[in-house]
């Protein structure tokens, strides 16, 4: 495993709650965000005795979708069921409240994909430990009818004393709802089994197939079938074998294993457990005790075990179970699911001034993105002009745990990944029309080193990639992949445009220019990059149909961003996308 390769390795994991955000759910008290995304979002709250719990709200569009809260209720009394030692135990529900919610054991740890994207492959005795436990967690699961449908990376948590394996069962739910069909894609197709993609029943083999596919991301780096748009990789997943050249040879045989076409002839949990447990790296033992991670990661168990202080509601004067007096703090007055009014954000821009470092000169903080905080898990780092954004109630991103949804991860190390498309070269005239194309899919970006960005050359050394491509974020959740054209889960881009409740967000090893109007051009572009650079591009700045531009770390990659609509933080942002490789 290498070292932290991420800028954001001191990021904040707790974010802190924003006006319309609930202060009481349940009877249980809300603290802080912990993250969102196409299912809704998870806080962390505590309970009236003073635990801290994570607690998802469901997002609107699928509380009042009568199928999904019908199964929703169904999943969450099968989930109650579930007591194993490595899974987030449910402790409440309110699948019949007007917005249905879930909590669950609060787990101090990153995720897998946390872990992963910030250190890289795990060593060989972690991953078979990490086999077991989670093997051991899709017993619990199984014995109680669940099976499991969406085990991936993102749905695995790391504590000190083993894994824990999150939202078992309650992707059936959102399967039940119309809304799969109109861009709220359920499961995860690089951990999905072939019968899955194909539309047949889950079993308990598919858990088997989709534990084999998350070891091979965790001992490898990338997923069995590669990155790329989600139809090709079931199709591959169908179709072809799986890759494991990046593998440590002595896993290849029990992962191959796991990942067999047909579910007949996969291993048992039990079988995977006794083959970990047989392995020579792990030598007939498995435990789980102060070695069984690498030493960089227990930093960051420590991060999120270190909880915010607990706000008055949740902890009034008197003992909690273990007899210690829980001293109130200042918090607000709950509501319950009663949204504050939006503050207003003020953008005000300063005379460019730039230290050695790329810091903001004495005289001028760094500046915090539009709004102050974005929505994604990363800190977006947004300075090479100096830029201040004076927003109320400006919180710090959040390295996040979801229970339905992918957990927030820090962002990886750049990367270039392959794009297809037209050759012509030139740039799109002012005005020109935006034509409609396919709904993208959600992708997944491999990690790499970062590189030097070269020197920029003319427009004409620029060849177009792509034109005219629209994309839909449907909510914060969801970003723009630059690399491939395509809309991906938040932070699981290395070159992309995010977005919070006030504009978006950039890499901070991206360059980007706000153009004049919709007709900005390569040419433009690059000018803007060399005189003008922009910091950070608020929604003000390019609304009506105004349009930015975002260079590669490289500097061989150019991306032209029309924006055709805009509507905050859990509304749909619209976006035209044209993509430029300089030649040579």
């Amino acid at each position: 495993m290498s070292a932290d390769r991420s800028p954001f390795a001191h990021q904040p994991v707790f974010q802190e709650l924003a006006a319309d955000d609930p202060r009481e759910v349940g009877g249980h008290l809300l603290y802080a965000r912990l993250g969102a995304g196409g299912m809704g979002r998870v806080y962390l709250a505590y309970t009236p005795g003073g635990r801290p719990v994570a607690l998802k709200v469901v997002r609107p569009e699928l509380s009042e979708d009568p199928e999904f809260r019908a199964r929703f209720a169904q999943e969450v009394a099968s989930a109650r069921r579930i007591h194993g030692l490595f899974t987030a135990q449910v402790i409440d529900a309110g699948p019949d409240d007007a917005t249905p919610w879930l909590a669950t054991t609060y787990v101090p740890g990153p995720s897998l994909q946390q872990v992963v994207q910030r250190f890289g492959p795990l060593p060989e005795r972690t991953v078979l430990l990490l086999m077991a436990g989670i093997a051991e967690a899709l017993q619990a699961i199984h014995a109680s009818g669940v099976v499991h449908r969406d085990l991936k990376p993102g749905n695995v948590l790391i504590a000190s004393d083993g894994p824990r394996v999150i939202d078992f069962g309650i992707a059936r739910a959102a399967d039940a709802s119309p809304l799969t069909g109109t861009g709220l894609r359920i499961g995860s197709p690089a951990y999905m089994a072939p019968e899955q993609a194909m539309g047949r029943t889950a079993t308990p083999a598919t858990d088997v197939y989709a534990l084999g596919a998350l070891a091979v991301h965790v001992a490898g780096g990338t997923p069995p079938f590669g990155d790329g748009p989600d139809p090709a990789a079931l199709y591959r997943t169908v179709h072809e074998e799986p890759d494991l050249d990046r593998v440590p040879e002595s896993l290849r045989d029990l992962l191959r294993w796991c990942l067999t076409k047909q579910p007949e002839d996969r291993p048992t949990t039990a079988e995977v457990i006794a083959a970990a447990r047989n392995h020579p790296a792990v030598g007939g033992h498995l435990r789980f005790g102060e070695d069984w991670l690498p030493h960089p990661l227990t930093s960051q168990i420590t991060r999120h075990a270190d909880l915010p202080q607990v706000p008055a509601e949740a902890a009034r004067p008197g003992s909690d179970s273990a007899g210690t007096l829980l001293v109130p703090a200042a918090a607000p007055a709950p509501t319950v699911l009663a949204p504050a009014p939006t503050p207003t954000a003020v953008v005000t821009a300063l005379p460019e001034a730039r230290g050695a470092s790329g810091t903001a000169a004495a005289g001028h903080a760094p500046a915090p993105g539009p709004g102050g905080h974005g929505k994604g898990g990363r800190k977006r780092a947004l300075g090479r002009t100096a830029v201040t954004a004076a927003v109320a109630l400006a919180v710090g991103a959040a390295a996040a745990v979801l229970l339905l949804d992918d957990p927030d991860p820090v962002e990886a190390a750049p990367a270039e990944a392959p794009v297809s498309g037209s050759s012509e070269p030139g740039t799109p005239a002012p005005g020109a029309p935006v034509s409609p194309t396919a709904s993208p899919t959600p992708t997944r970006s491999a990690s790499a080193a970062p590189t030097v960005p070269a020197a920029p050359g003319p427009a004409a050394d620029y060849a177009a990639v792509s034109r005219a491509v629209e994309l839909t974020s449907t909510d914060a959740g969801y970003e723009f992949d630059l690399a491939t054209g395509t809309v991906v889960p938040a932070d699981s881009a290395t070159w992309y445009v995010s977005r919070n409740d006030n504009g978006f967000l950039l890499p901070e090893t991206a360059d980007s220019y706000i153009g004049r109007d919709a007709g900005l051009g390569v040419a433009e572009c690059l000018q803007g990059l060399s005189s003008r650079p922009a910091a950070q591009v608020p929604f003000s700045a390019v609304e009506p149909r105004g349009a930015f531009c975002v260079r590669s770390a490289d500097g061989r990659d150019l991306a032209v961003v029309r924006v055709l609509s805009t509507a905050g933080s859990d509304g749909p942002v619209k976006v035209s996308l044209d993509r430029y490789r300089r030649n040579g």
